[in-house]
């Protein structure tokens, strides 16, 4: 099993604010999922869309990605890591737990 990175929300929050932090934030919910709002700067890749974009990961870059809850961005990252990709980063709670921070969303 793979050992996945985890940060939370308040984490997130700090790294978003920080201008020299250099991230791609991946939102992996379904488009109707967006629609009710996404953390601001999220690239939205479903879930199911993923594998077939493993091209387009950087292998240097640091990837957070997020869901509702934190269950599937962990599946997100799993597959990453397993493609070797090993800056993925979930974020523990999803979009769940930034919305009870009382975080922003667009």
């Amino acid at each position: 099993m793979f050992h996945i990175q985890e940060i939370d929300v308040v984490q997130l929050h700090e790294w978003l604010q920080d201008k020299d932090q250099k991230l791609r934030l991946i939102d992996v919910r379904t488009p109707a999922e967006v629609a009710r709002g996404q953390i601001e700067g999220g690239e939205n890749i479903p879930l199911h869309v993923i594998p077939l974009k493993v091209d387009e990961f950087r292998r240097d870059q640091k990837i957070v990605i997020y869901c509702r809850t934190g269950a599937r961005s962990a599946q997100a990252c799993a597959f990453l890591q397993s493609k070797g990709i090993n800056q993925c980063i979930n974020v523990r709670g999803g979009i769940v737990a930034w919305a009870q921070m009382g975080f922003s969303i667009k």
